[in-house]
């Protein structure tokens, strides 16, 4: 058993566990991806959803990112994966920029986001310009949130709540309607700055 305590100058924060087995002639990759920590405590006080698959993208996609954690290369390109601190940001502006595109051509735009925390300054003015634009965004934030929804000709297409119940509300789940062809994803991060700019997080379909 070999430890690896991180990556310099960054704290990963994202949830991924990566089973290589040998099956006949070939080799087979199982991953498992979440919202949550792997910590026996928390799953029993968090509320969090996670996903295994041997999708072959994703199953290389996994194997890039321990790479990375081990400090044996940096990958320039991801078939599946968003990757934080590299791509997790500027993907989700993209992401938010589509459903722009789809309300200015009258067809709708949809975001759906849950969340524990919505602190980032660039995601918050990027929400605004795509709710005075007229698309249709739902908040879920369990904690801090430093978006104002309602503002006429600013938030008027936002609303936000929070869910509070028996266990933590921890997962992140995003919603893209994606003109009819939606989009899901979890992920590991929040929308807050030390998230997408200095730790190392998973976004992931």
């Amino acid at each position: 058993c070999h430890v690896i305590y991180g990556v310099v100058g960054l704290k990963v924060h994202g949830k991924m566990a990566l089973v290589i087995r040998q099956e006949g002639s070939s080799m087979r990759r199982y991953i498992h991806m979440g919202t949550g920590n792997y910590n026996d405590m928390t799953a029993r006080l968090y509320s969090d959803m996670s996903f295994f698959t041997a999708d072959k993208d994703i199953g290389a996609d996994a194997s890039e990112f321990f790479n990375m954690i081990l400090g044996c290369s940096v990958p320039t390109s991801w078939k599946k994966l968003v990757v934080a601190p590299h791509g997790l940001r500027k993907r989700l502006k993209a992401l938010i920029d589509r459903e722009i595109e789809f309300a200015e051509a009258g067809k709708g735009g949809h975001v759906i986001a849950k969340m524990n925390s919505l602190l980032d300054k660039d995601i918050i003015l990027k929400l605004y310009e795509a709710s005075s634009k007229g698309v249709k965004i739902e908040l879920i934030v369990r904690g801090i949130c430093s978006l104002i929804p309602g503002i006429e000709g600013v938030s008027q297409n936002i609303t936000v709540r929070s869910v509070i119940g028996q266990f933590l509300e921890h997962h992140r789940i995003i919603y893209f309607a994606n003109g009819g062809n939606c989009e899901m994803y979890l992920s590991s991060a929040d929308w807050m700055k030390r998230n997408l700019s200095e730790r190392v997080e998973l976004l992931f379909p």
